[in-house]
């Protein structure tokens, strides 16, 4: 039995969910959110990965923000790929564009039909063209070098992945994690990564040659603290996003903690941190969750 007005108090919150839920794509996505969504999710033609692939099932959960946040963090860490961002990258002008950027490349190839995808590999394949320099120890950097791409690929995976098991709806098998590393490596082979990973152990392997090249430096904790303290949102947003923020830095691993000048603190991290990251991926998925035909239009 429904309480005397309880439908139009729902007809407002669901009204309040697709005004949140807008708003969150148009900042993820950009202002052509809805023209995006349609050239991805509706275009007609065979995809790279079927519907039931553990790459869908990653991708599409609201635990990517965490893993989004995390993988920037620890790119950090590596003095060329971090030379790259700092010198050919206007995120601190232009913040929400490199994320838009990013949410459009993993849409396009998780979900979009083989030509769009394709289209987007190319494009970023040309725009690494340019991406090249010296950094400020003196060493050449590349963009287009394929260490660098592995380095990129299994930060991005192993943090997608981490930040998915920890938060993630649905809980992944064996099989599956091996999968999704093994979804992704079809990707990274045509972005010019060779030999990537196709299964987790592979996965960890390769990340952890990584650890003798990784230091922190002006560069990487200029970056840090403006990911973490700084962001590009208005006051009233700004506790939602230390809220992910904080979430992010409970997932982690104890290796990067000195280089990124990020505490380890397991207690508040268990108790407080990670109960934390559960409420906002909920929150997420609530925002996102399409409740009305406007929503389920793509908008």
């Amino acid at each position: 039995m429904n309480l005397p007005g309880s439908s139009v108090i729902n007809d407002r919150i669901n009204a309040l969910r697709d005004q949140l839920g807008e708003g969150l794509r148009n900042m993820v996505v950009g202002p052509d959110a809805e023209q995006r969504t349609q050239q991805i999710m509706e275009a007609q033609g065979p995809r790279w990965f079927a519907d039931d692939r553990p790459i869908r099932i990653v991708h599409m959960d609201a635990s990517m923000f965490i893993g989004g946040l995390r993988a920037l963090l620890l790119q950090t860490l590596h003095p060329l790929a971090m030379a790259g961002v700092a010198n050919h990258s206007d995120y601190r002008n232009d913040p929400w564009g490199r994320l838009q950027r990013t949410a459009d490349f993993l849409a396009s190839t998780t979900f979009g039909p083989e030509q769009e995808a394709q289209r987007i590999i190319d494009r970023i394949k040309q725009v690494h063209n340019s991406v090249q320099g010296t950094a400020s120890d003196g060493r050449p950097y590349s963009a287009n070098d394929p260490h660098l791409l592995r380095w990129v690929h299994v930060v991005e995976v192993d943090s997608f992945l981490s930040a998915h098991t920890r938060f993630g709806q649905q809980k992944l098998t064996q099989e599956q994690r091996d999968g999704y590393v093994e979804d992704m490596s079809l990707i990274a082979a045509k972005l010019g990564v060779t030999d990537p990973p196709k299964n987790e152990q592979a996965l960890k392997d390769q990340l952890r040659s990584f650890k003798g090249e990784l230091r922190s430096t002006a560069e990487s904790r200029d970056a840090v603290k403006y990911l973490l303290f700084s962001p590009p949102l208005p006051y009233p947003a700004r506790a939602a996003y230390y809220a992910l923020a904080a979430a992010t830095v409970s997932t982690l691993p104890a290796w990067s903690r000195n280089m990124l000048r990020v505490p380890y603190l397991p207690f508040t991290e268990r108790f407080a941190l990670r109960p934390l990251g559960a409420a906002i991926t909920q929150a997420f998925r609530w925002i996102t969750d399409p409740t009305s035909p406007l929503s389920q239009s793509g908008r």
